[in-house]
């Protein structure tokens, strides 16, 4: 069994080429904050764990790779912004594989938010369909958080596929 130490970083890229158009810029600022010397926070990357795709990849070679980087992961965190589409691309097939198939928790940070206290109708609304769905039918452990970098850093060390912290789709921390 291999060592499941990492986090899978999921997030809609929106159809676009450029990732300064779509919800990459977040992923590029977990990376920054972690690369950068003046900011505590670390994680262990699942996508920096496997080899590369190249955009020419066929459908099957970047599925067969997400599945190493899943396999390989202790939890998924899921990127949701304001542009987040309800079903597009690949976004929830990575979220049903990572729960049907690897058990993982799902942490959703949702960008441009600041703090709540509960789950609200207004934040369920900007979720992808299948993350709505496990929500709606509490099918999957799954915290919802702001995409605050603490709050992050936090969610990411504590929730993981080997602990029994106890998560239903509803929880906030």
């Amino acid at each position: 069994m291999s060592y499941r130490n990492g986090t899978y970083v999921a997030f809609d890229g929106q159809g676009e080429v450029c990732p300064a158009n779509s919800d990459y810029k977040y992923f590029n600022t977990l990376k920054m904050w972690q690369n950068s010397n003046r900011i505590d926070f670390n994680f262990v990357n699942s996508h920096e764990k496997t080899y590369g795709v190249r955009d020419s990849s066929s459908e099957t070679t970047l599925k067969s790779r997400l599945r190493e980087r899943m396999r390989n992961s202790k939890n998924i965190l899921v990127i949701v912004s304001d542009d987040t589409n309800y079903d597009r691309g690949l976004l929830n097939w990575e979220i049903e594989t990572a729960v049907k198939d690897y058990n993982l928790p799902i942490i959703v940070a949702y960008t441009g938010e600041t703090s709540f206290s509960y789950l609200t109708e207004r934040l369920i609304q900007k979720l992808p369909k299948k993350l709505r769905e496990y929500v709606i039918f509490n099918t999957a452990k799954i915290v919802h958080i702001p995409f605050i970098k603490d709050k992050i850093k936090g969610a990411i060390s504590y929730y993981s596929v080997i602990g029994n912290k106890p998560l239903n789709s509803r929880t906030v921390y």
